[in-house]
């Protein structure tokens, strides 16, 4: 049976020890498995600023085009409505590279008949004040107004809840006032909202790359049954299953020597009854049932963790042998001495490993949106990550290429940055007869092609508003407004801006439900 070869460097600071690593790599890696890194390193090199992982990385490797149209059939398709505006554009504006998300609307737990809504979107494009010390304009002030109203003679007690799509890397909070006060929401996340396709293009059959949500349409296709956000309030996955857990530590290796001196284990296993996850490790290759994982043996100066977890799911392992490489390679012939560890075994759940490996990935990759306090928690973090693992892992039973050799680094890194649909909820209490007006305000993103891609849409900024998905509110009207207007050039849209014409607040179709702004910022 042909071996199946994998092998990853991550953190390594530096670079001629990046450069010997790869000469191995390029003889023993995956070819489809590289394609995928390679493509991740263009679009790193060409945001320059940007997050290899971030919103941007799945839209960049979903192969999206700017302006493209979309395949029959897909998200965006022709549904017959028109868009364009006096500003001209196409129809649902241009179809961006990094996708931003919508402005999504509030709704209630629970519907309530006797409680209708008003509401203004206003966009504020401001310049701000970047840390660089210049002010340019980026992104816009988003206030997301409403007044309910309760036609009733009871007083009416609702539990508010606002959507916004973010992730936990890049969250830009809505800031929540009801009736002029603030309030204090209670934050939940939505599982990783895009899919997955191949590395190879569109003819490929793996699922090795992440596909972000590309379009309004695409949420809606999300969103529109109630079963994303039905997920999102509900409990995560507990994990619960007996696993056993090999925990290595107290490493030594010749580092004077071998810079990138590698210890290897390697077993046999059933595969239909063993499953392994790693934690720590660089590399693994596999042939038939045998198993051989891998990591630089740390050396107190490369910035990666010192935990060392492998996690059998199923029947153990059983007996085991350690092995010392010159390098990442571990080629037979350059076996070296003086390399050990100390290895402890213990028995306990699936879950608390994840959660020893999270605790450990966040203090290392995580510290600067996980903490006790939140917004993120830490038990969100870890719930996100299990219900990755049970979606799209080895549990799900057919797992995503992406996670299916059990790389729970990899996996939990990626649960800081992947797109989702967050919600903040929080009561509020309409009085009888009379209103209550709610207020949402916080920094949009907006959808944009990136500087090196070479399209004519480089600087444009778009802008989607929904005018009711997802929500169970009975709207009786919705408008839109700009403010500070003077500082963008419209390019597109469907709401009948016309700032020079002194039109910055337009009457909204309920029946529509859809707008698009697009606008470049103006030049000084």
């Amino acid at each position: 049976m042909r071996a199946e070869r994998l092998f990853r460097v991550l953190g390594l600071a530096d670079p001629a020890l990046v450069e010997e690593a790869l000469e191995v790599r390029a003889r023993r890696v995956e070819w489809k498995r590289w394609a995928a890194l390679a493509a991740c390193l263009a679009v790193c090199l060409c945001l320059g600023y940007g997050s290899l992982w971030g919103p941007a990385y799945g839209n960049v490797l979903s192969g999206s085009g700017s302006g493209d149209a979309p395949a029959d059939g897909a998200p965006g398709a022709d549904s017959g409505e028109s868009g364009g505006g006096q500003y001209g554009g196409v129809e649902d504006g241009t179809t961006f590279l990094s996708y931003a998300g919508p402005v999504l609307p509030l709704t209630t737990a629970e519907a309530t008949a006797a409680l209708t809504a008003e509401r203004t979107v206003t966009w504020d494009f401001a310049p701000g004040a970047y840390p660089d010390g210049e002010r340019r304009q980026w992104g816009a002030e988003v206030t997301d107004a409403y007044i309910l109203r309760n036609g009733t003679e009871e007083d009416l007690a609702v539990a508010a809840l606002y959507p916004f799509a973010g992730s936990f890397a890049e969250l830009a909070l809505p800031a929540v006032t009801v009736g002029g006060e603030a309030v204090e929401p209670a934050l939940y996340a939505g599982a990783y909202a895009g899919g997955f396709r191949s590395a190879a293009g569109p003819e490929g059959a793996d699922t090795l790359n992440l596909a972000g949500l590309s379009s309004w349409r695409e949420y809606k296709a999300l969103l529109e049954d109630g079963a994303y956000r039905e997920q999102a309030l509900g409990e995560y996955p507990a994990l619960d299953s007996p696993v056993t857990v090999y925990e290595f530590s107290d490493f030594e290796a010749p580092h004077g020597e071998y810079r990138a001196a590698t210890q290897a284990v390697s077993f046999t296993i059933d595969p239909e009854r063993t499953t392994v996850f790693t934690y720590g490790f660089n590399g693994c290759e596999w042939d038939g049932g045998f198993r051989r994982y891998s990591y630089f043996v740390p050396d107190g100066m490369r910035r990666e963790t010192k935990r060392k977890l492998l996690v059998v799911w199923g029947e153990d392992i059983g007996e085991y042998a350690l092995q010392g490489y010159q390098n990442g390679g571990c080629n037979r012939g350059e076996e070296i001495d003086g390399v050990s560890c100390s290895v402890a075994r213990r028995e306990t759940t699936l879950g608390a490993a994840l959660d020893l490996a999270c605790r450990d990935s966040a203090a290392w990759y995580g510290e600067d949106w996980v903490s006790e306090e939140g917004p993120v928690t830490f038990a969100m973090y870890r719930g996100a990550a299990a219900e990755l693992l049970s979606q799209y892992g080895p549990l799900s039973g057919t797992p995503m290429d992406r996670y299916a050799d059990g790389r729970l680094d990899e996996l939990i890194q990626e649960t800081l940055h992947q797109e989702r649909v967050l919600y903040l909820r929080f009561p509020v209490t309409v009085p009888a007869g009379g209103s209550v007006r709610v207020e949402c305000a916080f920094w949009k993103a907006p959808s944009y092609d990136f500087g090196c891609s070479g399209s004519e849409n480089e600087g444009l900024q778009g802008y989607d508003l929904v005018t009711r998905l997802g929500s169970s509110l009975n709207f009786t009207r919705q408008s839109a407004a700009l403010v500070n207007a003077e500082n963008v050039q419209i390019t597109g849209q469907d709401f009948g801006f016309d700032p020079e014409g002194g039109v910055t607040s337009v009457e909204l179709d309920l029946e529509q439900e859809h707008y698009y702004l697009e606008v470049r910022p103006v030049e000084e």
